[in-house]
């Protein structure tokens, strides 16, 4: 009898594009798919801290290199897939949160938050599959998403709006790209202790609350998600695409 072979979660050949790549999600996952075996672009805003962060994991032993972009410049960020890629992995992980009541949110805060998770992720996902179709090669594009791109939360009301948007786009493009070998998928994790969660785990009643929603009674690490980044990413996962990964201790179980 044959016996059915595991595939492979190894990504050795292939090119990966982060973004939001200098601490946090961003850099667990630019971490996890350089361990696997990808040669990962590393992309952020500020220069100094992605250099670091790049400087580590090569210095690890990984393929790593850091490379300053605002991926909210839509034509930087066009110019800048045709120029470095074609990229056959994405992780889109820059994002932002303003949160506070929804009676108090400004334009400025909505233009924040949707300009950066929902139209920069919109449009640079976009010029990667079109790299992968003109290049005629596959590819995974991973959007970050969050627990909270499925249920609401108090003071989330624009955060909550952006990330269920970033579903529906996940699944659309899925549906579009799906016979160009292009996988289209999000990973939405819950609380992660990273400096953008910082501020709401510090206040003791917030706090509580994060711990009593999810099931497994703790707050994520960054270490939680590089699994679930490096699966979504590899072979493992071929038949998967235009679904949310839920990385959230069972928060939206109810």
């Amino acid at each position: 009898m044959n016996i059915p072979r595991t595939p492979s979660f190894r990504l050795d050949g292939r090119h990966a594009l982060v973004t939001g790549a200098s601490s946090g999600i961003g850099f667990a996952a630019a971490a996890a798919l350089a361990q696997a075996g990808a040669r990962v672009t590393m992309v952020a805003r500020g220069l100094a801290d992605l250099q670091r962060a790049a400087d580590a994991i090569a210095a690890a032993g990984g393929q790593a290199r850091a490379l300053a972009l605002d991926i909210a410049e839509l034509e930087a960020g066009r110019d800048f897939v045709a120029a470095q890629g074609p990229f056959d992995i994405l992780v889109n992980s820059a994002g932002l949160a303003r949160h506070g009541p929804a009676l108090d949110t400004t334009p400025a805060d909505y233009d924040a938050a949707m300009g950066l998770n929902l139209r920069a992720a919109y449009f640079l996902t976009r010029e990667v599959a079109r790299g992968l179709i003109a290049a005629a090669r596959p590819g995974s594009l991973i959007n970050i998403s969050s627990q909270m791109g499925h249920v609401g939360g108090p003071d989330r009301a624009v955060y909550c709006a952006s990330k269920h948007a970033l579903e529906g786009m996940t699944k659309s493009m899925a549906i579009e790209w799906g016979p160009h070998g292009i996988r289209v998928n999000t990973l939405c994790p819950t609380f992660i202790r990273t400096p953008l969660a910082e501020q709401t785990l510090r206040d003791p009643v917030r706090r509580a609350w994060i711990e009593g929603k999810i099931k497994l009674g703790r707050v994520g690490e960054i270490e939680d998600i590089m699994g679930p980044v490096v699966f979504l990413a590899s072979d493992a996962s071929s038949l998967v695409t235009g679904t949310a990964l839920l990385v959230d201790g069972g928060w939206t179980a109810g």
